[in-house]
């Protein structure tokens, strides 16, 4: 590669610490234009979640990775893992509220990511998510449609920066005082059609951006096979017929985002609902058509929970906390840093603080929102440091790649994704277009 590393961790540096929206743009672009020479493209998962749906593979669940910080190190550190592991079949993914704490716009996510994979000598596929396009139920029922026409600007410009997989969450709409399951999931089905609808319009030619639905919020009450029937009979009512729904649903299994924590800081035990998850995965594929369930809130679970969700028929899970945790508890990271960190939380999320908290569970809670104004300090660390850091979380991506069974697909990724170069245009010249991969410059 000659100077090559060099020169794509200068240009990441540049990208993660200048503020100029513009600038970033023209480093991003700098980024894809290398990153499709070496033959590393951002694409859907659509076609292989369609595939597993009609039963022509199964066996294993696909890992989806929120990356809150040390984005550049730990992306580099699961192609790594990717590698060693010749896997295919792995997402990264960032929320919407994500993105705003931990200061990562979509142009500069999918940058970093495409950078990664460019330095790790990655070649295919690589797939980058919107993880919990999420409405905001209060400001829904202030005002629906300035509410939708957030979450529709979001989407749109993660799409024309390279997230061509989409998870809706309308799930918040779910209204349990209703008694009949199907008008509780009403604004849910609405929204999520509609949503996806959008998404269709705008979505590149070529290519069938990845979306999913979700039928119960994270934290709440199990989901239920009336419920995600019920979802499914008023979706496919609302949605334009002729048009591709959602390929993957999103269910409440028993976890919670972060994990419930104790007065000492440490995680409470959670009792998961393996035997849900597995009906409500197999009616998904069966009655519906689509590659299956979805399993949020995971990476805070006990490790010997891991190798059930390939065996219940998962067929994605979501991780962000923990490699989180790993991050900021790892011994590699400066105590002062941490402690600056610490002390800037007390003032600026002070109201985030509950009655009869302790620090540990308040620390632990609000450490997230320190992530975008620590971003700069955390990545000016010395590259030494990073590593080891990054070194000590690959290590727990490697066992989540084994006992996910998320090992030896890269064969089924490439038969069943097709490489697609996009070229973008400005939005008022005219839609995206694409090329085939193969061949391209």
């Amino acid at each position: 590669m000659g100077r090559q590393p060099l020169k794509i961790d200068k240009i990441v540096m540049e990208l993660i610490i200048n503020d100029d929206p513009l600038f970033k743009k023209k480093l991003a672009k700098k980024i894809t234009d290398i990153a499709y020479k070496k033959g590393i493209y951002s694409s859907s998962i659509h076609e292989l979640y369609v595939a597993c749906g009609k039963g022509e593979f199964s066996g294993f669940t696909v890992p989806a990775i929120n990356l809150r910080s040390m984005t550049y190190d730990l992306a580099r550190a699961i192609f790594r893992t990717a590698k060693q592991n010749n896997s295919g079949a792995f997402i990264f993914e960032i929320a919407k509220s994500e993105m705003g704490y931990t200061g990562q716009p979509p142009v500069e996510y999918t940058a970093v990511i495409l950078a990664a994979a460019i330095r790790e000598e990655y070649r295919g596929p690589v797939f980058i998510q919107a993880d919990h396009c999420q409405v905001n139920a209060k400001k829904f029922a202030e005002n629906p449609d300035k509410e939708l026409e957030a979450l529709q600007n979001m989407i749109t410009d993660s799409i024309a920066e390279g997230f061509y997989n989409i998870d809706i969450d309308s799930s918040t709409l779910v209204d349990l005082s209703k008694k009949d399951i199907k008008k509780q999931q009403k604004n849910n089905y609405e929204v999520c059609a509609k949503l996806t609808q959008l998404i269709r319009r705008i979505q590149p030619k070529g290519i069938t951006v990845s979306v999913g639905g979700e039928i119960g919020e994270v934290g709440h009450q199990n989901s239920t096979p009336e419920d995600l029937r019920a979802f499914m009979a008023g979706y496919q009512e609302k949605l334009r017929k002729g048009l591709t729904g959602i390929s993957k649903i999103s269910v409440q299994t028993g976890t919670s985002h972060g994990g419930v924590v104790k007065a000492d800081g440490s995680i409470a035990e959670v009792k998961l609902d393996f035997g849900t998850l597995n009906t409500l995965s197999g009616i998904a594929q069966k009655e519906f058509g689509m590659g299956g369930a979805v399993q949020h809130g995971a990476s805070t679970l006990p490790e010997e929970m891991f190798h059930k969700f390939p065996e219940n028929n998962t067929l994605e899970v979501h991780l962000a906390t923990g490699f989180q945790n790993m991050m900021f508890d790892s011994k590699y990271f400066p105590a002062d840093l941490k402690n600056k960190i610490y002390e800037w939380l007390k003032v600026n999320a002070a109201s985030e603080r509950k009655e009869g908290e302790t620090e540990e569970q308040f620390f632990y809670k609000a450490r997230k929102k320190a992530l975008g104004p620590f971003k700069k300090e955390i990545m000016s660390l010395p590259q030494e440091l990073r590593d080891k850091i990054a070194a000590e979380i690959q290590t727990k991506f490697d066992f989540l790649f084994k006992q996910l069974n998320a090992v030896n697909n890269r064969a089924l990724v490439d038969k069943y994704v097709t490489l697609k170069r996009v070229i973008t245009r400005k939005r008022s010249e005219a839609d995206s277009v694409v090329h085939d991969g193969k061949g391209a410059d």
